[in-house]
């Protein structure tokens, strides 16, 4: 039982370790690519392969062969995760607090505005670097070209993901007839354009339909993030138990064995006993 700790996080160590070269590979497969869509996640996917790599080969070598200094690594890289994964969670259910669609009288779908989303969130979307990317994301994906056959009826039953009903189509309070928009409070009216590779691409409808399906994942991950931090703490909690295994491996006394071969007598020791003796033989 005393090594069943370096056994769990040799075993889990050497599963995370496989797992790493697959994330590696699609990283790399992705810098063979020359479209945006997957260099903009080629980046991560190679950090976390990396990051992934360094601590299971870390984690193994110290609990399979007793490698004290590797567990250490092992244990502060983990409590350094775990205190990142932590301060990510909760900022992630900060940000993604506000935000939510708009009902729309008479219509199935919702309209999403960036005043309702948190200013962090609507800043980073802003960015002309950022959005250059998502845009061309969008395009790429051919979401809008899913409407070309939507009659009249269709828009006003049927129900539109958050990207369709910011990007593919102008917001509903806009009228428009045959010569120009008529005068309306919302600028996203005068950006619309019926071009396919134009249509509301550079709205702000558009940019908070990608912040509400950005809010939804996020959201998701955080509640998943919890329980893969108390998982992380159960791990970081048996590695423990190895490094002390570990440590105790490098020593020549074995787990239970008593170290206290020799007591020597404290100074009056002696004479007492000298005292004892010379009254058992006067008696």
């Amino acid at each position: 039982m005393q090594r069943f700790s370096n056994t769990v996080i040799g075993f889990l160590n050497f599963f995370s370790l496989l797992a790493s070269i697959p994330i590696i590979g699609a990283g790399l497969w992705m810098a063979r690519s020359s479209t945006s869509c997957e260099n903009f996640f080629q980046t991560p996917l190679l950090v976390v392969g990396f990051v992934v790599l360094v601590i299971s080969l870390a984690g193994f070598i110290g609990a399979c062969f007793h490698v004290a200094w590797a567990l250490w690594l092992y244990l502060l890289i983990m409590l350094f995760l775990i205190a990142s994964l932590f301060a990510f969670t909760i900022f992630g259910f900060v940000v993604t607090e506000q935000g939510g669609g708009v009902e729309v009288p008479g219509r199935a779908y919702k309209e999403y505005h960036l005043q309702r989303y948190s200013p962090w969130f609507t800043n980073r979307i802003k960015d002309t670097r950022y959005w250059t990317t998502i845009r061309s994301c969008i395009i790429a994906s051919n979401t809008c070209s899913k409407l070309s056959l939507w009659t009249p009826l269709d828009y006003m039953q049927r129900d539109m993901s958050p990207i369709q009903s910011g990007c593919c189509k102008p917001p509903t309070a806009c009228s428009y007839n045959e010569e120009s928009v008529t005068i309306t409070q919302d600028p996203d009216c005068y950006r619309w354009n019926n071009a396919a590779t134009l249509l509301c691409y550079d709205c702000e409808s558009c940019m908070a339909g990608v912040l509400e399906n950005m809010r939804r994942d996020w959201h998701n991950i955080s509640v998943l993030n919890v329980v893969v931090l108390l998982f992380l703490i159960g791990i970081y909690s048996i590695a423990c138990c190895a490094f002390r295994n570990a440590r105790r491996a490098q020593t020549d006394y074995p787990h239970g064995h008593n170290r206290m071969t020799k007591v020597k007598p404290r100074w009056d020791y002696y004479c007492w006993r000298w005292w004892y003796n010379k009254k058992v033989e006067l008696f």
